[in-house]
């Protein structure tokens, strides 16, 4: 079998359906990313996962619930088991093997079918925010959105944790850890003692007039929040629901709160920390907490902040969480989870008719055979954690859980990668217990090169699929129903910048060679579906195009607040770096002042169907 076997396919099919062959070089480096030379087979999985049938069990066991519950097994598992994560000991040998029981299905939008809005939420200000869009700035867009609009949803950027330290990242989609969140988003009065805080009032200024630049300055802001926050911290009296919060987060907290110290300390990439702190159990970290006890509690207690306001702000509509791909190699999931990660790797895409070099996006795969050895539980962690809060989750690159296109870091090109598969059947299983007990529902993101297959599996286990008008040969009405729709992503155009003319000229502009033909099918592709003519000002193309959407059958849709306000800027541009201020572009406008404006109002109303049957 040999890369088979490692589930390395050395062969893939472009969107064209050409077949290529992968180099045997690729091959044997994707093989010593999981250490090994392909030879013999991959560990035995640890787990097993319970699918209906009863489970033969050789002699004897105790299975143990996750309530506690004893339950002796004489022959087999009993094929009705509670959903959740059970422990299995067989009495005769002493082995233990993990039990996962798991709906095997999503649970749908609880409100379908209805709508939101898409927003990146740090360009989301207020008056009251301080540079950038915060968790007050969330509690505000929901009320006013399902109470003045009848929205259903709101959908936001990866509010993943960056980096504890300077500069800050701007990717949300390049987070440190994808378990804890970014305290950037915190609302620095709505923490309790900030009313008596002395310099609150200069502070507040100053993070209120970096509102008066368009383009979001993360440093700023995290100057004066962190500054803030630690005279906040000073005068902390202490909390018994922070104490009950911190145990109940187990020892991610405080993995996560040591990695901080030290990312203070030495600088953010923990590969070029001393010797001893470079893995979670060497003995510099274990320090950290004898030593440095006050600043590791402050990291926990900031992630506690985020957690209350993340629940205030939610309380009014349901959050659509979304889950980045992966994560910085530096930073602290990659620290934590180094022995599962492949960090010699980057995930990425083949050559395609978009992007006819392929791509890599920096970010380390889970190795397939660690994941599954380690019993899941770095996706388990993951996929809970996102959903805290949550109304429902986007899967960023959803294909990731069947396959994912591995490039060598060292590469020449991102066509000199390979795709390594994934056992899909046990992560779905996963996402569906976790989405099951959050009483939330899934969607992924399907967009780009699919396996025929892919989407069949993901509708049968409830996930809802991604479609996008830019994208679709069809028009709304025959779209799918459990689908979320959508005119365009963060990624593409805006309505507004395609329908001026002025995404091409954003791109002319700053040296990127753009699709003329493809931006041109595209805007025949608006003419046609929102049924405008060339002389259609911007406002009747955007109303126009979300009318038109609110004709598809989806469970759920989705407009964008850059779309609703004639935003021209998309927020990212593939394939720059510093060409374009991606994930930095604020709105053009307050929230108080969207909330006043017609435009939005009458997207809202093109979307609203709380009367159809």
């Amino acid at each position: 079998m040999g890369a088979a076997e490692w589930g390395i396919q050395e062969r893939w099919q472009d969107a064209q359906h050409g077949w290529h062959d992968v180099s045997p070089a690729t091959v044997a480096r994707v093989l010593a990313a999981m250490g090994t030379d392909g030879e013999g087979s991959p560990p035995p999985a640890p787990t097993l996962f319970v699918r209906g049938l009863p489970i033969p069990v050789d002699g004897p066991a105790d299975l143990t619930t996750e309530g506690g519950e004893v339950i002796r097994i004489e022959g087999s598992l009993p094929a009705e088991l509670p959903f959740g994560y059970h422990s299995l000991l067989r009495l005769d040998d002493g082995r233990r093997t993990e039990v996962v029981v798991s709906p095997g299905k999503c649970p749908p939008p609880r409100n379908a079918p209805t709508w939101g809005w898409a927003v990146q939420l740090y360009a989301a200000r207020s008056t009251e925010s301080w540079g950038m869009g915060d968790l007050g700035d969330l509690r505000r867009l929901g009320r006013w959105a399902a109470a003045d609009l009848g929205a259903g949803l709101v959908l936001v950027n990866p509010l993943h944790a960056a980096h504890p330290t300077l500069p800050q990242s701007n990717s949300p989609y390049f987070p440190s850890s994808r378990r804890f969140r970014n305290p950037l988003y915190l609302r620095v009065e709505d923490v309790d003692g900030a009313a008596s805080l002395e310099n609150l009032d200069p502070l507040a200024a100053a993070g209120r007039a970096l509102n008066a630049e368009r383009h979001i300055d993360r440093d700023a802001v995290f100057r004066l929040k962190m500054e803030a926050l630690d005279a906040l911290w000073e005068r902390f009296p202490g909390d018994e629901g922070f104490d009950r919060w911190r145990e109940a987060q187990g020892t991610a907290l405080g993995d996560y709160a040591a990695f901080c110290v030290l990312a203070e300390e030495h600088g953010p990439d923990w590969r070029e920390w001393p010797e001893d702190s470079r893995h979670p159990g060497g003995a510099g970290v274990e320090e950290v907490r004898r030593t440095q006890y006050g600043r590791w509690r402050f990291h926990q207690w900031l992630q506690w902040l985020v957690d209350r306001q993340l629940q205030d702000a939610s309380a009014a509509i349901g959050v659509m969480h979304d889950l980045a791909v992966g994560v910085d190699p530096a930073g602290a999931d990659g620290w934590l989870w180094q022995d599962v990660l492949a960090l010699d790797m980057a995930v990425g895409a083949p050559p395609d008719e978009f992007s006819t070099l392929g791509q890599s996006w920096g970010l380390p795969p889970f190795d397939p055979w660690r994941l599954r050895s380690a019993g899941y539980h770095p996706f388990i962690q993951t996929i809970r954690a996102t959903l805290g809060h949550a109304g429902g989750l986007r899967l960023d690159h959803v294909m990731g859980l069947f396959r994912l296109w591995w490039v060598p870091r060292d590469a020449a090109s991102p066509a000199e990668g390979a795709y390594v598969r994934y056992a899909a059947e046990d992560l779905l299983d996963i996402v569906a217990l976790e989405c099951h007990r959050a009483d939330a529902y899934a969607v992924g993101e399907d967009l780009g090169t699919v396996e025929d297959h892919v989407r069949t599996e993901l509708a049968d286990r409830g996930v809802l699929s991604y479609r996008l008008v830019w994208f679709e040969d069809e028009p709304p009405p025959e779209y799918p129903a459990q689908a979320l729709a959508a005119v365009t992503t963060h990624d593409l155009p805006t309505i507004a910048g395609l329908w001026t003319g002025s995404d091409l000229e954003h791109q002319r502009s700053i040296g990127v060679e753009p699709n003329e033909e493809g931006t041109r099918e595209l805007r025949e592709r608006l003419k046609k579906v929102a049924r405008i003519g060339d002389d259609a000002s911007v406002d009747e193309a955007i109303t126009a195009t979300y009318r038109a959407l609110s004709g598809a059958p989806c469970l759920l849709l989705t407009a964008g607040l850059d779309d609703a306000l004639g935003v021209e800027e998309r927020p990212n541009m593939p394939g720059t770096t510093d060409q374009w201020p991606n994930w930095r572009i604020a709105l053009p406008m307050t929230l108080e002042e969207i909330e006043a404006d017609p435009r939005p109002r009458a997207v809202a109303d093109a979307l609203d169907r709380r009367d159809d049957p």
